[in-house]
């Protein structure tokens, strides 16, 4: 005897729908108006008498990456199941991503902005759950290898000593009650510099233009980076006078910062915070904006340092001090205890949340040789990251917001389920058995109750 029973098993079944609980994404796309704004900024590249919808393509393969496909190819999954997913194109390398490739930025533009239009309407479905619920919103930008296994255009080494490319993203956060959803992908070669201020620009110009209207001035946008972040230009360019930007960069610590930290007297050391906003035992911060010589940089710059007892096997560097780490950042938000400023911008760590969800869904390689052809498949990744972001924001509550790429799969889009026809009517009846049944058909009825897309 085994473990466990044996069962026959034998192909030619009918009426059993494989990944059924991707509906929740199919009426996500539905709900927010995704397809018919992706068709119409596709609608310069449908060709006389075509039968699939360039936009339909796109979108089809967005759904692929979101349910785990890494290639182009994987779109068959989708077009297995008919009566979920509807007619799904054989070849849209060939069909879609040739033709987009060619026209280069204007086919990056019309994406984009099909995507801002839809992100607006999301959030104002979305209300309270919205990330601009409280009128702020924040933006974290870092960088990500992704590495190449064999010779693509652009692949170079890297500054890891590995082989690839170094894209530069931005994800809006959602705060400790959900995930978060991309605004930029800047596809960049192998050895693109961490601290590119350049990149960094165009990175934020991006992010920007995926926000609601209202969030781009009035410091209603927080732009946080790491230490790549902390350079002259890119503080510069966030705080020309009219943007209106907030930021919490961190900085690296060069000889002056470590001066200014060695004649901070003990008395103006106040304890740091924890995830919990409480007090935090062997953490200290305070501000030196007065100490090293801030003329060349932008004015109202306020610096903040912060000392810790590094965890067991954490290696300090030459510039910490009596064995305790130091870190740095800097901000222009006037006023507010340092330990809330501080800990606000180490809540940014949640970009790496973000970019481990990214690789699972279509980001751990580039599938296409040329990098016109790559910076498709980064914005199909972005539109997977979208559904994956905005089905939650829609329709999960609870801990469910929080489930990552992953879990979403493992629990909720790989459920399968009988199709049946009542009238004319046809229906997915999901197993009581499986455990999170209760979680998709609620899912899908706060999805039907929201209004349609004018």
């Amino acid at each position: 005897m085994g473990l466990y029973p044996r069962v026959r098993v034998e192909g030619g079944g009918r009426g059993t729908v494989s990944q059924a609980g991707a509906v929740l994404l199919v009426e996500t796309v539905r709900t927010s108006g995704l397809d018919t704004a992706i068709s119409a900024a596709m609608a310069p590249w449908r060709k006389p008498r075509t039968v699939h919808d360039p936009g339909k393509i796109l979108l089809d393969v967005a759904l692929a990456v979101a349910l785990g496909g890494d290639c182009l190819a994987d779109v068959g999954m989708l077009r297995a199941e008919p009566d979920v997913f509807g007619p799904v194109a054989s070849d849209p390398i060939s069909r879609l991503v040739d033709p987009l490739a060619a026209a280069g930025p204007k086919t990056l533009t019309a994406i984009r902005s099909a995507r801002a239009e839809v992100r607006s309407r999301v959030w104002e479905l979305a209300g309270a759950d919205s990330p601009a619920a409280d009128g702020q919103v924040t933006v974290d930008i870092d960088g990500v290898l992704v590495l190449a296994h064999s010779e693509k255009q652009d692949a170079t080494a890297t500054w890891k000593k590995t082989f690839g490319h170094h894209p530069l993203v931005a994800f809006v956060d959602h705060g400790q009650a959900g995930s978060g959803e991309p605004v930029a992908a800047l596809l960049r070669p192998g050895n693109a510099g961490s601290n590119t201020a350049t990149d960094h620009i165009e990175a934020t110009r991006l992010a920007l233009a995926q926000l609601p209207r209202h969030l781009r001035r009035g410091r209603q946008t927080l732009i946080r980076t790491d230490s790549a972040g902390g350079t002259h230009a890119f503080l510069d360019w966030l705080s020309r006078p009219g943007r209106w930007l907030s930021y919490s960069v961190g900085m690296t610590i060069t000889d002056a910062l470590h001066e200014a930290v060695l004649k901070i007297p003990k008395t103006a050391w106040t304890p740091a915070y924890d995830a919990g906003g409480t007090e935090r035992p062997g953490v200290w911060v305070a501000e030196i904006t007065d100490m090293p010589d801030l003329s060349t940089w932008p004015k109202g710059m306020r610096l903040v340092v912060r000392k810790e007892r590094p965890h067991p096997g954490a290696q300090l560097r030459f510039t910490d001090l009596d064995g305790l780490r130091l870190t740095c950042f800097a901000t222009n938000t006037k006023g507010g205890q340092l330990a809330d400023l501080e800990l606000r911008h180490r809540r940014r760590a949640r970009c790496e949340d973000r970019i481990r969800g990214a690789r699972d869904t279509g980001l751990r390689n580039l599938p296409l040789h040329d990098t016109a052809q790559n910076r498709i498949w980064l914005e199909i990744v972005s539109l997977a990251l979208d559904l994956l972001a905005w089905m939650p924001m829609l329709a999960l509550t609870g801990a469910t917001r929080r489930w990552e790429p992953k879990k979403l799969r493992l629990r909720l889009f790989s459920a399968a389920a009988q199709l049946v026809s009542t009238g004319r009517r046809r229906c997915l009846r999901f197993t009581a058995r499986w455990p999170w049944t209760d979680e998709i058909t609620r899912s899908i009825d706060l999805l039907n109750a929201l209004p349609s897309p004018r």
